[in-house]
């Protein structure tokens, strides 16, 4: 894990702090990490704790607890220890990355869904429908009867006007007090999330493809250079779980949109161009893009949703 993605990581700790009702404060737009100084521990350290305890109405100390305990749950950190007056001091796993997608491959698109999800049936009407739906299979379906509270669909035929894959992204996408959002879904364009999602989740298979014709395949033996689309693969299970416990299935179609846009950028360096040669580094490349789209692949099954292979 480099020092930016390690930043990331507790930044995005931050963000959870907030969402959770743990932290009152304002998400700073960058979080610093730095070696320990002298009484410090791990391999790396952070004083955000110390920065926002003023604002939290907190001790650093107790901030820093709340911030390590979701830490510690992140892939690549071994161990989170508070020291002084609430620095976070931070001790990484060996070959996290590669650990990271090497668990992603093993489990498929299976990785951070809820064990032996099932659809279940609810009432009412046709977004109240596909949210108890959706939730079901996240594991938080509501009661028989009880009433999600979101805004209706625009129309109760939205499935014959888009098809059943556009129709569910738009009741899902959507905050429960928003209302869905239907034009543009049909159109093959870097604007429609939908599209963006399904084409990423198509070009991993597509990168697959190519890198057997030329030879290779996927291994992820050495450590890849992508943050963004690294962290976004981590995030998943979280996302999965956030997901489930705020019933708020339009968080999981942002985090897709993360993670499909991360691969997008990402793709134009798995495979080799002209005449370079396949080396460990495309098939770890490799090995990070399947993992991408295995989780895409995840996240559009809980939807109901297709994953075409192309597109």
């Amino acid at each position: 894990m480099t020092p930016a993605e390690l930043s990331r990581t507790v930044r995005h700790a931050v963000c959870r702090a907030v969402e959770d009702g743990a932290l009152r404060v304002a998400v700073p737009e960058t979080v610093r990490v730095e070696r320990p100084r002298p009484g410090g521990r791990g391999h790396w350290a952070s004083n955000i704790a110390l920065r926002l305890a003023r604002e939290a109405g907190r001790s650093a100390a107790e901030v820093a607890g709340i911030l390590g305990r979701r830490l510690e749950q992140a892939p690549g950190i071994a161990r989170v220890e508070v020291t002084g007056p609430g620095f976070l001091n931070l001790t990484l796993a060996d070959g996290s990355q590669q650990t990271l997608v090497r668990s992603v491959l093993a489990q498929g698109p299976a990785y951070g869904l809820p064990p032996a999800a099932e659809p279940r049936a609810h009432d009412g009407e046709l977004r109240e429908r596909v949210w108890g739906e959706t939730l079901a299979r996240m594991g938080a379906g509501p009661a028989p009867g009880e009433r999600l509270g979101v805004v209706p669909a625009p129309d109760q035929e939205l499935a014959v006007r888009l098809g059943t894959d556009a129709a569910r992204w738009a009741l899902l996408a959507a905050a429960a007090h928003d209302r869905p959002r239907t034009e543009g879904l049909l159109v093959q364009h870097e604007r429609n999330p939908l599209f963006r999602v399904r084409y990423a989740h198509a070009r991993a298979h597509a990168l697959t493809r190519g890198a057997r014709a030329l030879g290779f395949t996927a291994e992820p033996a050495a450590p890849v250079d992508a943050p963004a689309l690294t962290a976004a693969v981590a995030d998943h299970p979280a996302a999965v779980a956030d997901a489930a416990r705020l019933r708020a299935p339009d968080r999981l179609a942002r985090h897709l949109e993360a993670v499909a846009d991360a691969l997008l950028s990402f793709q134009h360096t798995v495979l080799p161009v002209g005449d370079e040669k396949p080396s460990a580094a495309h098939r770890s490349r490799l090995a990070l893009a399947e993992a991408a789209g295995a989780v895409l692949a995840g996240g559009l099954s809980l939807f109901g949703i297709s994953a075409p292979l192309h597109l």
